[in-house]
């Protein structure tokens, strides 16, 4: 798909901008994609064909994933959240923070303590609430920087009844099941990552073919060209990384190492080609007539979310050291 971007000087480009650039259509998608790999992975037929079913044929328009907690983003084993068994239900009381797709998600993906007894991280289940379920609310809109079309939810659990049934996996199985779909959505914001950038850098590029300045195309100009380069050949080279790490998922191999590599290096990439697509633009790349403006306040979360840089960094380091 192409979309047409006209510009205070009259200029048009056409730029891959929405099928590559847009970051609030990817991360609902993502994450809702996420929700039915998990399901399809780890639930019962029943949960399958119910959940499955509703989200595919656009009954539920979304899927949620509750990890995160005030207290425990990039240490989920710390949660708080916690879910007592009480004959045929499970009473779930507790806080989730920054929920993509809370308000839209017909059913969400949470994780509690059902063994406060147990070591830390052993004791988590995970649980299929649907919304309208009387306990479960969810909080306001988050107000964020960027990816201001995807929502972002706090969602409170007080005394919330989830039947029995609803147990995803096994019991205290939750944080194999959380760890293991983390390192897929890493591959999955390093997919978006590689799309942020590249068509930030495309925007950049048509720009300066066009762009006049002391009487040539700015184009011309070494300093920018330098930029286009480094960018691109970074995006290509953050794509291969993202593709291994998919290619080892799909045949079933340990990929956690090479999906955080992916995700580091095409996170930080790719925040490095907004910043240049801006700089590139001028002081045209600072409003919002112009969609790298956008691009440069969408990408930045890639850094942070499904574990930040720096989280990623040591995930990469244990595994080289040989350390869980």
């Amino acid at each position: 798909m192409q979309i047409s971007f006209k510009v205070k000087d009259n200029q048009i480009f056409k730029i891959r901008f929405l099928t590559d650039g847009c970051a609030s259509t990817a991360v609902t998608m993502s994450v809702t994609n996420m929700v039915c790999e998990v399901i399809l992975e780890f639930g019962t037929e029943e949960q399958k064909r119910r959940y499955i079913t509703l989200i595919t044929n656009g009954t539920y328009p979304a899927g949620a994933f509750g990890l995160t907690e005030p207290g425990g983003g990039s240490d989920p084993a710390g949660m708080q959240t916690t879910a007592v068994q009480d004959g045929d239900h499970f009473i779930l009381n507790g806080r989730k923070i920054f929920i993509t797709s809370a308000e839209y998600a017909g059913v969400v993906i949470v994780w509690a303590v059902t063994d406060e007894e147990s070591p830390k991280g052993e004791g988590i289940s995970a649980f299929l609430v649907e919304q309208g379920t009387p306990g479960y609310t969810v909080g306001e809109d988050e107000s964020k920087m960027g990816q201001k079309g995807s929502s972002t939810n706090e969602l409170i659990f007080e005394d919330c009844h989830i039947p029995k049934e609803n147990l995803l996996g096994g019991l205290h199985d939750g944080f194999r099941i959380a760890l293991m779909e983390l390192a897929g959505g890493r591959i999955r914001i390093g997919s978006m990552s590689v799309g942020f950038g590249g068509a930030a850098m495309e925007y950049g590029i048509a720009y300066a073919k066009e762009r006049v300045q002391f009487g040539e195309s700015i184009a011309k100009f070494q300093a920018l060209q330098w930029m286009m380069a480094e960018s691109m050949t970074e995006m290509d080279a953050a794509q291969l990384l993202v593709l291994r790490a998919a290619f080892l998922k799909e045949q079933g191999k340990p990929f956690t190492r090479e999906a955080s590599m992916g995700k580091l290096y095409a996170s930080e990439a790719a925040n490095r080609a907004c910043y240049r697509a801006v700089q590139i633009l001028r002081g045209y790349g600072y409003t919002s007539d112009y969609p790298v403006e956008r691009n440069f306040r969408d990408v930045r979360v890639t850094t942070l979310y499904e574990g930040t840089s720096e989280v990623q960094r040591l995930v990469i380091a244990r595994d080289l050291l040989g350390a869980r």
